[in-house]
């Protein structure tokens, strides 16, 4: 009996992938250039941060408030902040691909990967300017006088300057204003914030990109006016991107909220596709969506929704 729910279940879930994987093909084709933009700027800001070495002068450490009030974690311990930070990475990127998995599907990878590469490219603009505006005496430990890694020597060819290597990019120095890891972190979480279900996943969210900051200080990769700059200016940034893009389709389980009233008898193939391509049509044919604001409701929200549904 188990053996034919597990070949039941698996091959639901195969289906489920299949019917996403083409449905995301689709939104792929319409979509590629901005996905390529977004990682070819990804390559140009690892250019520039390995770019900004070559410039940097190691020096004694400047004066900062959180080095005063933050413990140092030492060299032995300082891979906490880098554990934290992988963290965040890696679940939210498996959670942008949670609709090929699971029954409830608020987003299209797609389109999400879309948005959040927007904001991490806006940021990162920002931050080339402001790195090579004024170099600073790097605080971490490769970085201070008398480390191998402080300064790089001229290169021989162009090869080395455009081939980027993983111990360029973590022994790197002088593209400190503002902090990198805290772009990532910040654009990833208001992503979740806004378009995840489950309000407690989203408080610890938010505490842990707050212990991330701290652990960077502590750490002495960044000095606190890094952090303190991260924190505003992509906040800021995510919150005018969000104003100028169009809002993404809605997937939530109330789906009898999105779909248009039948009076012009429109076929299913039609109303899929405008929602693939986030077309609201006409504002008179549609009735409220569970989406408020730009954001999904969260879990406990929707079964309310869907009370106030069977009422009608």
């Amino acid at each position: 009996m188990s053996f034919y729910y597990i070949g039941r279940e698996a091959s639901k879930l195969w289906k489920r992938i299949c019917a996403e994987i083409t449905t995301e093909i689709k939104l792929l084709a319409e979509n590629w250039k901005y996905i390529l933009g977004g990682l070819i700027c990804q390559y140009i800001h690892g250019l520039a941060a390995r770019g900004v070495h070559y410039f940097h002068q190691p020096g004694p450490i400047l004066q900062d408030v959180g080095f005063y009030l933050l413990p140092e974690l030492g060299k032995d311990r300082a891979y906490i902040s880098e554990f934290v930070f992988t963290f965040v990475f890696l679940s939210f990127v498996l959670w942008t691909f949670h609709p090929f998995i699971t029954k409830s599907k608020k987003i299209y990878t797609v389109l999400i990967w879309c948005r959040v590469l927007a904001c991490l490219v806006a940021c990162q603009i920002l931050r080339i300017i402001t790195f090579y505006s004024t170099q600073l005496p790097g605080p971490n430990y490769h970085c201070r006088e008398g480390s191998k890694f402080a300064t790089l020597p001229r290169p021989d060819n162009i090869l080395e300057v455009l081939l980027i290597v993983p111990r360029g990019v973590l022994f790197g120095c002088g593209d400190l204003i503002f902090s990198s890891h805290m772009i990532f972190s910040l654009v990833f979480v208001r992503t979740y914030h806004k378009y995840g279900t489950r309000r407690i996943l989203k408080q610890c969210a938010w505490l842990t990109v707050v212990i991330q900051s701290l652990l960077i200080i502590a750490a002495r990769k960044h000095y606190t006016v890094d952090i303190v700059v991260a924190w505003y200016t992509v906040n800021l940034v995510v919150f005018y991107i969000d104003k100028k893009l169009p809002e993404l389709p809605d997937r939530s389980g109330a789906a009898a909220f999105l779909l248009p009233l039948s009076k012009d008898n429109k076929t299913k193939e039609e109303i899929n596709h405008k929602l693939l391509n986030g077309n609201t049509g006409d504002s008179a044919d549609w009735r409220p969506r569970t989406q408020i604001n730009g954001k999904i409701m969260e879990e406990g929200n929707i079964v309310h929704v869907e009370a106030m549904i069977n009422g009608l």
